[in-house]
């Protein structure tokens, strides 16, 4: 085994594709497809799932990656310590789905640390690309939601990922709106108030599952639908076709604005169940960073907060 064959494999899981692998390390893509299968040889277990569509790691590939950053981090410790030309940057991401008090947690975190020094990254993105970034290690945590209508098989697929849930919050659901939306003023909403206004989601990509939806399960669904893929063209939906969407109701108006309110929402078919329970995933093998351990807690005192 070498420091190559695991810069190739470290490079492997960040691209997803040996052709692109290839590329950026500036190799043959013979020669990287070689090096792999000699060291799943020397090693005596398959680290890729290989398909027409890339690349995946598999369970033993996930937990040869982890240990392969280990190395591969202290080697480069090294080199910047003793190397010629050094300029290695301590790095830390996190991939979201679109909370604002995640970006905020990780802004106010981040102003802590000279970033000439620093390769930080924070990504809000669907669900499923939450728990493959976390998976693959190009994410130290992620931050989603569970419910009782998705929690079964959510807690499959973290299981399934190697990925622990970390509870943070419960939270009841609230319908969030521009301040200038008829419903605006109401004390509480319900799905038959609701149904002459277009339903807004985040775009979870066309083979996604229910279970991957970042808006709240309700029995009864809009009849109006339009996705959004990022949180400002959302808020630009609510003004312009008078839209709406379930949240958590914890909302940063640093980052949102204040033309927007959050009315709590009632689904009298479900009493008082309905529950978010917003938390943070990391990988079963690996601790947490110092960095980490400060985002967390950054996260942690906003929503004590809010």
């Amino acid at each position: 085994m070498t420091l190559t064959q695991l810069s190739y494999m470290i490079t492997i899981a960040e691209t997803g594709s040996l052709n692109k692998a290839a590329e950026q390390l500036y190799v043959s893509q013979p020669s990287l497809t070689n090096a792999i299968k000699e060291l799943e040889k020397e090693l005596g277990v398959t680290l890729l799932n290989r398909s027409g569509r890339g690349v995946t790691l598999t369970n033993d590939g996930v937990d040869f990656l982890y240990q392969a950053k280990e190395i591969y981090s202290q080697y480069e410790n090294l080199m910047h310590k003793y190397g010629k030309g050094g300029s290695l940057k301590k790095k830390f991401a996190v991939s979201t789905q679109h909370y604002s008090f995640a970006t905020k947690a990780f802004v106010d975190m981040a102003q802590n640390y000279d970033l000439s020094e620093y390769e930080f990254a924070i990504k809000e993105t669907k669900t499923r690309e939450v728990i493959d970034d976390v998976s693959t290690l190009k994410s130290e945590i992620g931050v989603l939601y569970l419910s009782e209508f998705n929690r079964k098989a959510m807690t499959r697929i973290l299981n399934n990922a190697n990925l622990v849930f970390h509870h943070l919050v419960d939270c009841k659901p609230y319908v969030y709106l521009w301040k200038e939306h008829p419903l605006a003023k109401e004390k509480s909403v319900n799905l038959k108030q609701l149904a002459p206004y277009p339903c807004l989601t985040f775009d979870q990509g066309d083979n996604s599952t229910l279970y991957y939806a970042e808006e709240i399960f309700t029995t009864g669904e809009s009849s109006q639908t339009i996705r959004a893929n990022d949180r400002a063209t959302m808020l630009n939906l609510m003004v312009g076709v008078n839209g709406y969407t379930l949240c958590s109701g914890i909302i940063c108006e640093e980052l949102n604005g204040s033309d927007y309110v959050a009315v709590p929402f009632v689904d009298e078919s479900q009493g008082e169940d309905i529950t978010m329970e917003i938390g943070y995933i990391t990988h079963k093998n690996m601790t947490l960073s110092r960095i980490g351990e400060e985002y967390i807690a950054s996260m942690k005192q906003y929503l004590e907060n809010a």
